[in-house]
This record gives C-alpha cells, sequence and structure tokens, in this order.
C-alpha cells in the first residue's frame, strides 16, 4: 500500500496495543490495531486491507473486531478519505482534518540559542506526563513512556518549569517529530525548531491539525503538505484544556 513503516514502527505500535490480522488460506490480506486509552478511550490504526482484497468486506470484518475489542471505550482515528464511508457507517463523525508535512529538511542559517528549550531529562517525566493529559484530556502514559524512551525530547520552560514537549524519533523515510504539546502556537515552533536542529539533511515528518495554524510555517521552512487525513470520533472525547497537541506522534498512534 506505499506506507512508509518499517517493521520497527509495526513492533513499537504493537507493543502498544493489540493487533488483528485478517487472513484467507494463510495469507494476511488485511490488518488493524487497538491501542486503549485507559478505560473510557482508545485510538485505532493500522488499518489496511490488500488491494486485491479491497471491496470484498474485509475492512468491515476488521472494524467490527476493534469496535468488539473497545467495549464501551470512545474511539478517536484518522481516516484515508477512502475509509471515511466505512468508519461513517460504524458510527464515526469528523471532527477536523490532519495534514502531513515530509520532505529532507535544509536547515537554514545558525540561530541564537534559545534559552527557553532545553534536552528533555529524566527528570522531566512527571511534568511531560501532565502536560500530555493536559493537552488531550487521555490517559496516554504507556504511549508517552514508550516515545520518550525511543527518541529525543525537548522541553520548553516557563518559570523555569516544562511548559510544553516535543519529541523526534526515527518513523518511517526518517524521522517524525511529534508529539508537540505546547500552550501555543509561538511556543510549539520553538519546539520544533529545536527538535529540527539535530535532522539537517534527513527526510522528516510533521503531522499536524489544519486549525494549529502551522501548515503554512511548516511549508515555509522545507517540509511541504503532502496529503490530508480525516480526523473521526465515535463516542466523546475530553474537552480541550489550555494546553494542546500541535503535531502527532503517527496518525494512527495519535
Amino acid at each position: 500500500m506505499a506506507w512508509p513503516y518499517r517493521i520497527e514502527d509495526w513492533d513499537f505500535a504493537l507493543g502498544l496495543g493489540r493487533g488483528f490480522a485478517l487472513e484467507r488460506d494463510g495469507a494476511v490480506l488485511g490488518t488493524a490495531a487497538l491501542f486503549p486509552c485507559g478505560e473510557a478511550h482508545a485510538t485505532v490504526g493500522m488499518i489496511i486491507v490488500a488491494k486485491a482484497a479491497q471491496g470484498r468486506g474485509y475492512g468491515t470484518r476488521l472494524v467490527r473486531a476493534l469496535l468488539e475489542a473497545a467495549g464501551s471505550r470512545s474511539i478517536l482515528l484518522n481516516s484515508t478519505p477512502e475509509g471515511r464511508a466505512l468508519y461513517e457507517r460504524h458510527g464515526f463523525v469528523p471532527v477536523g482534518t490532519l495534514l502531513q508535512h515530509q520532505g529532507p529538511y535544509t536547515a537554514p542559517a545558525a540561530a541564537a540559542p534559545d534559552d527557553r528549550v532545553r534536552a528533555m531529562g529524566p527528570a522531566d517525566r512527571d511534568a511531560v506526563l501532565r502536560l500530555d493529559r493536559a493537552a488531550t484530556g487521555l490517559d496516554r502514559r504507556p504511549l508517552v513512556e514508550a516515545l520518550v524512551a525511543a527518541g529525543e525530547g525537548v522541553v520548553l520552560l516557563r518559570d523555569g518549569a516544562p511548559a510544553g514537549y516535543a519529541i523526534a524519533r526515527a518513523f518511517g523515510r526518517g524521522h517524525v517529530i511529534g508529539p508537540v504539546v505546547a500552550g501555543t502556537e509561538p511556543e510549539a515552533r520553538r519546539l520544533i525548531e529545536a527538535a529540527l536542529a539535530g535532522l539537517a539533511g534527513r527526510f522528516v515528518r510533521i503531522d499536524t491539525a489544519a486549525d494549529t495554524g502551522l501548515s503554512p510555517w511548516l511549508a515555509g521552512i522545507g517540509l511541504p503538505r503532502t496529503g490530508d487525513a480525516l480526523t473521526m470520533v465515535r463516542g466523546t472525547l475530553p474537552p480541550a484544556g489550555a494546553m494542546r497537541v500541535f503535531a502527532l506522534s503517527n496518525q494512527s498512534l495519535n
């Protein structure tokens, strides 16, 4: 399907959730995965049906398996345009648009160091978890801890305390920057600039919601918009707080 996931990316995701495979005559025709966020919410992703097997109801079977495993949880997903009708038939409604920006990153001329942003350390763990909970309303501790362990994090300071964070890690064709959690768009830019500092010459991907306002800026720094996804929800999500997720860890995990 030309998705850029490496086997390492599949291993990382499946370590955080429950995976499903649809087989026929010993051949895998489709996959899906559920990622619980506590007892009330979940995200789903990695939903793929082989091109030669599409149009035969296999996607419906995978979605029903996910719904059964999710139980009463509300579910968040990011859909391709082709998947929208399938998800709508199962009670998902659109709530936003996700914009994919990616490409080889060429660093600009060296800028003055930003003393409000520093490398993330072990002592920042609890603060980062609090910031993530404030931005999402979700219990994402397993995901955030796995991302911190797998990537290189930075934190933004306000009055000497962490007030935002970003993580860059190997993914797909190069590196992905996300999550990016901050209180304002300028703070999100500071975090992204810090995360990009070590990625000159690398392929970089950033997925951001259309309403964050980051898309024109990302295109302006050399990461063009290359695709869209539709964010959909079945059930309800916690209300937004003072913090916000400005970029996702990836479209399946959110």
